[in-house]
Order: C-alpha cells, then structure tokens, then sequence
C-alpha cells in the first residue's frame, strides 16, 4: 500500500519498537513456535499518532497463555498474569505493560454485550474491533517483519481524523453498545470526526447502552471529561440520545425560557463553558466534576420573579445535596472526592 504522510512521520518511532528486544524475541518465538504474532490495535494507533503508549498488545493464532510464558521464560520473565477466563496474559518489561491473546471471532446475543467467543485468525480479530483505527496491526513473522495489516484502511482513516466501524455500524454498536461511548470518548481525545453513517447508528442504539454496567459507562464518561476539550463530547451525547440514558440531570440544564421578555441563559452550554475553562487549567478529573454539576440544581429551582426576573435560589445547597446522589447512580466513589465535589458545588 501506498505510505501516507502520516506513517512516514512516525516511521521512526515503529522502528524503535520493532527493534526493542521484546519484539524481537516475540518474532523469535513466533517462528520457532510456528505461531504467527501480531502487535496491534490502540498500540499500534498511537504509534502512528506519536501518542504516549504505556502498553503493548499482542494477538496471536493461537493460545496467548502459552505464547505469553514462552516470551517471558526467553526474557528471563518470572511472574506470568494469567486471565484464563479471558485467554489473556500479561508481564511487565522495562517501563511497559505486555498483554498475550489469542485471536478470536466473537458472536453476541441481544440481551448481552458479552460475546460467545471462538478461536479465529488474524482477520476475524480484526473484524471484531470496534472502530477502523484500532483494527491496524504490525506483523512479527519473518517473512513479513514489520508489514502493516490493515484491512480496514485504519491507517487513511487515521490521516483522515475520521472514527469508521469495520463492519456495518448498526450491528457494531447492537452488539456492543459501549462501542458508542468509546465512539464519542475518541472523537474527544483525538480530535477525530465520527463518520456519518455512525453517528446515526448511534443514535438509533442510544437506548441499547442499558444493558451496559454503570462501571463500565462512567469509565467512558471519566476519560471523556479527561479529554482536552470536554464539551465536544458532552456536546456529541446529547445530540445521540446518550445523555439521556445516563445523566438526565444534566440534560435538564439545556435550554432556555422566555416570560414577559426577559429570558436565562442555557445553562448546559454555560456548564460546558466552565468545564472548559477549567479543563484549560487544571487535569484534576473531580475538579471538573464540580464544574460539571456546579450549576445541577437550577432547573429545580427556577422560578420567574415578576420584578426581578428568573431566580434559581438555593441552587447550590440543593446541589449539593444531589451529589452523593448522582454519585451513586453513576457509581463513582463515595469517598473524600465525593465529598470535594460536594463542598465546591
């Protein structure tokens, strides 16, 4: 395929991991083993992005256990995580978190986003990823050393800051709809478009992320206040339906009302204006919570004053109260940084 800009740019960084002794004693095993490996996914993105990348992943066709402690007895790696449930292993070396797994297909039921799943190759592990971007992967075999597999021009998608599923988006997003979460969460930290026909899935799925934990939403929900600019995704969830499903609260903020010519301010755009600034200034996850939920109480409070206009009175104490609340609906600590947030707001 043809070298995009993009991969040129980053070329040096591939070949500094691919010259690491880890990945190379990976290719060693591969071909000894006769087992093909596959550094891919989110590793392989961010490489290409020249993102900060804390861990490797690998797939391989075969057992990733197995190929997991055969890596590690070569690296003179004693201690093995081992998830067999999952078919997954891990290790730290050096500085870096190493992940085993073999490669699999998978297969869902409505009522679960918790697929069957199958051993597969290279191709159905690729074909089970969620977005295009994160379905690139390198190979380790000798023959092929260092050669991009990419089926899904994860790589043009990349250059082209756009978040596409591999497979037909509706069906991506049914079987697992926090999928339209992570959509939305990339869209935030990257900087990347969602593609159209996407969105609407999302849209379409939005009601599906009920069958999703709590846990699960607000580790989503957390990264995407922890992007650069948090209110493009705010912005995103509520133009799917998704804020609707997981925090109504703050959907009752949006909007506007006029009585006898006078009018307030949107208060959900405003919250999005604060949660801006803030996240400007500081990366303190729970500092932006206060600023999300500093102004929660004012639709239960507004009232139209025929002199003085709107009033939200008592807003912050009433506020306060609904902390622990939404705190607990959304299963986040109920801890001192429970406790922060609720005295800020």
């Amino acid at each position: 395929m043809e070298r995009s800009v993009l991969l040129e740019n980053s070329q040096q960084r591939i070949q500094e991991i691919l010259q690491t002794k880890l990945v190379k004693t990976i290719a060693e095993v591969s071909e000894k083993t006769n087992t093909r490996a596959f550094l891919i996914g989110g590793s392989v993105r961010d490489l290409v992005l020249d993102r900060p990348c804390k861990d490797l992943d690998f797939v391989v066709e075969g057992s990733g256990i197995t190929f997991a402690k055969a890596v590690a007895n070569q690296l003179g790696q004693k201690k093995v995580t081992v998830f067999k449930n999952f078919g997954t292993a891990m290790f730290k070396f050096n500085d870096m978190d190493v992940e085993f797994v073999g490669a699999r297909r998978e297969s869902y039921r409505r009522e679960s986003r918790k697929p069957i799943v199958e051993d597969g190759t290279i191709k159905d592990d690729q074909e089970r990823r969620d977005f295009s971007i994160n379905t690139l992967a390198l190979d380790l075999s000798k023959n092929n050393f260092g050669a991009f597999i990419d089926p899904f021009n994860g790589l043009q998608h990349l250059k082209e800051k756009l978040i596409i599923t591999p497979l037909n988006p509706d069906i991506t997003y049914s079987d697992d709809p926090l999928r339209m979460m992570r959509a939305i969460r990339f869209s935030a930290q990257l900087g990347f478009f969602i593609d159209g026909n996407s969105f609407d899935a999302i849209i379409k799925n939005a009601k599906r992320i009920r069958i999703v934990s709590m846990e699960r939403i607000s580790d989503e929900l957390n990264k995407i206040i922890l992007s650069p600019k948090p209110s493009v995704g705010f912005k995103l969830l509520m133009r799917s339906g998704l804020l609707q499903e997981i925090f109504p609260e703050m959907v009752l903020l949006s909007g506007t009302e006029t009585k006898k010519g006078r009018s307030h301010k949107d208060n959900f755009l405003h919250t999005l204006e604060v949660l801006d600034n803030v996240a400007e200034n500081s990366k303190d996850l729970w500092l932006r919570w206060a600023a999300i939920l500093h102004d929660i109480a004012k639709p239960a409070t507004k009232r139209f004053d025929k002199k003085v206009g709107w009033t939200f009175h008592g807003h912050e104490d009433r506020g306060a109260r609904m902390v622990p609340e939404i705190f607990r609906r959304l299963k986040l600590p109920l801890d001192h940084k429970m406790k922060y947030v609720q005295k800020l707001v």
